[in-house]
């Protein structure tokens, strides 16, 4: 059976945001997004969180994660009930940011945990969902945070996944990936998918409760030989899962069951995430050829977001 292909038409909102990822809306409808592969004049990470002006395209930096000397690099985001913004981040774990009391137009961050709850030291952080209960389950492909060197490789199965609990203990759920990369949950909450990009695959779990999981399986795999693999995605309202397949060209389409049913053409070679926004079919794609912010119309809005519920 042939794989529908969709072309929508794409519309480039910004470009030049090195390493554009993390791209999210808050519950006030601005945007935001990350530029992860901002070095200093060291050569050293310096990586931005930034607000987007969607009609004009302009970025403004607002917030610098820096702890102990270490620039960070920030990857995935989400948004809480209280409009905090969560990223994970390469270098630094877990942060959570919050508008300055002294500059409302400037963010700032807390390192949520160094350690997770076995004591273990925390793993750089690439990407992280929501559940219906305010868990958040995060990825963490690095090795140790700062001030440890920083690690990361794609043939090495150092990976792991998180789960942030709602009452604050940071659990270790699963470790052996090759890259853990993006992480999505069913609108249920009953299924924890997780990306693993070297080898294209998207895992499966059963959530049983906080940072509890059962019934590992390969629930989907992603087509093609190029180099590189499954990024973010996201659901739509349909339960379809909408995958940024990095290398290929297209965001890959996957059903219910973990069928792979069809693919989005896009515009650029190296989609790294996607994004609904709220209440909307409308879609933001953030990508590393160009390291551009895209947008299209997808046929079925996004799932509902935590802060939404």
């Amino acid at each position: 059976m042939a794989i529908e292909i969709h072309s929508p038409p794409f519309e480039k909102i910004c470009d030049g945001l090195k390493g554009a990822e993390g791209p999210v809306f808050d519950k006030n409808g601005d945007f935001f997004m990350v530029a992860p592969e901002v070095e200093d004049s060291n050569g050293q990470s310096a990586g931005e969180i930034l607000k987007i002006d969607l009609k004009t395209g302009s970025a403004t930096k607002w917030c610098l994660p820096r702890s102990d000397g270490v620039g960070g690099i920030p990857a995935g985001c989400q948004i809480d009930k209280e409009n905090a913004l969560w990223v994970a981040d390469m270098r630094l774990g877990l942060l959570k940011v919050t508008v300055s009391q002294t500059d409302s137009t400037k963010g700032v961050f807390v390192q949520v945990r160094k350690q997770s709850d076995d004591g273990k030291p925390m793993q750089g952080c690439n990407d992280c969902a929501f559940d219906p209960s305010g868990n958040l389950w995060v990825t963490a492909p690095a090795g140790e945070i700062a001030p440890a060197p920083y690690r990361r490789s794609m043939e090495e199965p150092f990976g792991s996944v998180y789960c942030y609990t709602s009452d604050g203990k940071m659990i270790l759920v699963d470790t052996g990936y090759r890259f853990s990369n993006g992480i999505a949950v069913t609108r249920n909450g009953a299924t924890l998918i997780v990306a693993e990009t070297p080898t294209k695959s998207l895992w499966a779990y059963d959530i049983n409760g906080p940072g509890s999981v059962s019934n590992k399986r390969l629930w989907g795999r992603l087509p093609g030989e190029h180099e590189g693999g499954p990024d973010g995605m996201d659901f739509d309202r349909d339960g379809r899962l909408l995958v940024a397949n990095w290398g290929s060209g297209h965001l890959e389409v996957f059903d219910e069951s973990g069928v792979h049913v069809s693919r989005i053409k896009c515009p650029f070679k190296n989609p790294s995430n996607l994004h609904f926004e709220p209440g909307s079919g409308v879609v933001y794609v953030t990508e590393h050829e160009f390291h551009g912010l895209w947008k299209f119309s997808w046929t079925t809005p996004g799932q509902r977001q935590y802060c939404e519920l």
